[in-house]
């Protein structure tokens, strides 16, 4: 990976806010990284320069946070989560301040449908594979105050953070997912849509199907499998949601590569929490019946990457980064063609 190109490309997007439009997650640090990660450094400028001409500025800070339960989730606050973080990791070393920061934010991992905890997991998987310098912990900072700042809890995951409720039966992943209800209105934005989960009569029990770990080794392995058959659901249900179902596969990804930096008693509620992620996007955006996996022209992880990088759209290139992980630890060849599948929807 260039890391001149990237911190290069992160000292451009740091004048920039986390949203723009009001609402809109910026995309930017979390597609530069992954074009960087992938040997792509060479269209990372020429993309920056097409992307930043839509972003905001940096947003102001009103005060200083004191009570950071009382600001958690409030996105007036931008400014002063910012600043915080930016504090923080000026003061202490990164993996503490994450140490710290990861079970605060966890419950809230509908952050900004789902980018808070995305942009953390690029911007970890930098830091704990490259050098750390002040662009990167920058990244880390601004992903973080970030997160804080959309704070969002998913409706009815209290039973499956907290623990599961005795009796109730326990499946893997796959009968997991496959158990997953739907809303009856599949309409209008993801918080729109996450509102309705509580008057969905199967919601709850379905959310806590899942087994939980007993051990690190196994939420890593649950993570894995969370993300792989994710992605197999994007053949599957991508066509309604192309974009919006994306963050079923991605944000997994991004707890799992975050797990390297965190202490391994928060492995386990992490993939609890990464799980009432992929459950949620699934049952607001997914149709209860998927069509016959697409046919995608057969193509190398390398050529796969390549193609989502001409396309250029950010959930594309996210898309093909996460599959191409899940494709090297599972070694499945469909995995292959979701970042295609995405390319043509999208």
């Amino acid at each position: 990976m260039s890391d001149g190109i990237l911190d290069e490309a992160y000292e451009r997007l740091h004048r920039t806010g986390p949203e723009y439009e009001g609402w809109l997650s910026n995309h930017g640090p979390m597609a530069v990284e992954a074009l960087t990660r992938n040997g792509h450094q060479g269209q990372v400028h020429r993309w920056l320069d097409d992307y930043l001409g839509r972003l905001d500025e940096l947003p102001r800070g009103v005060h200083p946070i004191d009570d950071w339960r009382a600001a958690l989730g409030d996105p007036k606050r931008a400014g002063d989560w910012l600043a915080y973080f930016d504090r923080q990791l000026r003061e202490h070393p990164w993996r503490d301040v994450l140490g710290t920061w990861w079970p605060r934010l966890l419950p809230g991992i509908a952050a900004g449908a789902t980018h808070g905890v995305i942009r953390v997991g690029h911007a970890v998987r930098v830091l704990e594979t490259d050098d750390a310098n002040p662009p990167r912990l920058t990244e880390l900072a601004q992903a973080l105050g970030y997160w804080a700042a959309r704070w969002q809890p998913i409706p009815g995951t209290d039973r499956v953070l907290d623990g599961h409720p005795a009796g109730w039966e326990q499946m893997d992943v796959d009968a997991a997912l496959a158990g997953l209800p739907r809303i009856d209105d599949q309409t209008g934005g993801v918080r729109d849509r996450l509102v309705q989960l509580p008057g969905v009569p199967r919601w709850e029990p379905a959310l806590a199907a899942l087994r939980p770990a007993r051990s690190p080794d196994e939420a890593k392995r649950g993570l894995t499998t969370l993300v792989h058959r994710a992605g197999l659901d994007y053949l599957r249900f991508g066509h309604a949601a192309p974009v919006m179902l994306v963050h079923a596969v991605t944000a997994p990804t991004a707890v799992l590569r975050t797990l390297p930096a965190l202490d391994r008693a928060l492995w386990a509620p992490s993939l609890a929490a990464a799980w009432t992620a992929t459950a949620a996007m699934t049952s607001v955006y997914a149709p209860t019946d998927g069509i016959a996996p697409p046919t995608v022209a057969a193509a190398t992880p390398a050529e796969v990457f390549a193609r989502a990088a001409r396309h250029g759209d950010e959930h594309v290139v996210k898309l093909a980064d996460a599959v191409l992980d899940a494709h090297a630890a599972t070694g499945d060849e469909r995995l292959l063609t979701a970042a295609g599948y995405a390319g043509q929807l999208i």
